[in-house]
């Protein structure tokens, strides 16, 4: 979050965030809409009860390809502890890069594209902080196996919220056979465009990648529906903390491994025995094992919120861990955070102090998510 204004990227629906009244922040290298008149409790409450449209075309967008779908799927397995070779056709996963130490280099979305034959391609949505890493990365390791194509020409928006389908199966019917965690080529109001019903929000909801020459249109055809608003940066942050969700460079980074993470769910079975990924024997032993830390959700006792790195310690006042995401939380009316705690301590219930502004102020572990789930499963 640095740079003149000058130096910033502008998505192609900056000039849109402007015409609505957003107040546009520097964020990952991008001039980003924080908020637009409403308020960020407005937004954030709206995308609970409605659907909130999101421009989140800062994050990056890649295609692999390789002479038949087992390859590039091997391919990515060796960088990614997921199971990709069976995924089915249009079904998605979420993942990560590893480092050799099981550090988490960034986390990803990745789709299986196609009829479900050879001509399959992988599409990943990456991070805008870690994107241009990201395909270093993948020059760097996959360039024989894999055809490496970075779309650049593509916007990616966000439609989420319990309304999200309906308004979305106005204009694209073919949506509604999509189900949590799967994607598809779709034309959304006669644009062709690729979607992925998934959300970083909780809430049940859809990821369209259009073509940028194509977004504008689109965004004002939903922002036109009465049930659908605009919403920045600061509502998808507490929506995403409520719904427990990691944002990479606070919750977790190459200084976590995706045990203490609690992200064991994302590595498949057939991955964690048989390894061959980065990092994976530490990841066999964090599992044997078990973690010396864990992530885990906060409940702040008060008004106060506690905000990233807070210092967390046990009831004797021993130093036990960090928060690394805190602040408002809006559907609970009180303050919520994550972070990491020794793992004798990160049982629910246990009672921790958080140290804000010098004083300990009394807390408790919580399950997370704070706000349940309500994606479409089908």
């Amino acid at each position: 979050m640095s740079g003149t204004d000058q130096a910033l990227h502008r998505t192609a629906l900056y000039d849109l965030h402007l015409s609505l009244g957003a107040r546009m922040v520097p964020f990952a290298g991008y001039d980003m809409p924080v908020q637009y008149p409403a308020g960020i409790l407005a937004e954030h409450q709206h995308t609970r009860a409605a659907a909130g449209l999101f421009d989140v075309s800062h994050m990056g967008q890649i295609r692999l390809r390789a002479k038949d779908f087992a390859t590039v799927a091997a391919a990515l397995e060796k960088l990614c502890p997921a199971d990709f070779i069976n995924l089915k056709p249009g079904q998605q996963r979420y993942s990560f890069f590893l480092d050799d130490r099981a550090g988490i280099l960034d986390d990803l979305m990745v789709t299986r594209m196609g009829a479900g034959d050879d001509g399959d391609h992988l599409f990943m949505v990456v991070n805008a902080g870690c994107k241009l890493a990201d395909i270093a990365h993948l020059r760097a390791h996959l360039d024989k196996a894999c055809d490496i194509e970075v779309i650049a020409d593509r916007s990616l928006i966000a439609l989420q919220g319990p309304q999200a389908a309906a308004v979305l199966i106005r204009h694209a019917p073919g949506s509604a056979a999509l189900t949590f965690m799967q994607g598809t080529a779709l034309d959304v109001a006669g644009i062709p465009c690729l979607a992925t019903r998934s959300g970083y929000t909780g809430e049940d909801g859809f990821e369209i990648s259009v073509p940028d020459g194509a977004v504008h249109d689109l965004a004002q055809r939903l922002l036109s529906d009465a049930a659908v608003r605009p919403v920045g940066l600061g509502a998808r942050d507490s929506l995403r903390l409520e719904a427990g969700l990691c944002l990479h460079g606070n919750d977790i980074g190459p200084a976590t491994n995706p045990v203490e993470a609690n992200l064991v769910w994302a590595m498949q079975k057939r991955r964690r025995e048989e390894g061959g990924f980065p990092g994976a024997a530490i990841v066999q032993q964090q599992l044997r094992d078990g973690p010396a830390r864990r992530r885990v959700g906060i409940l702040p006792e008060g008004k106060a919120p506690a905000r990233a790195h807070t210092e967390i310690s046990d009831q004797n006042g021993a130093t036990i861990g960090e928060v690394t995401s805190g602040g408002f939380g809006p559907s609970l009316g009180a303050p919520i955070a994550m972070g990491y705690v020794a793992t004798a301590q990160a049982a629910d219930g246990t009672q921790l102090n958080l140290m804000v502004r010098g004083k300990a102020l009394p807390a408790k572990v919580a399950p997370m998510p704070f706000v349940p789930h309500r994606y479409h499963r089908g």
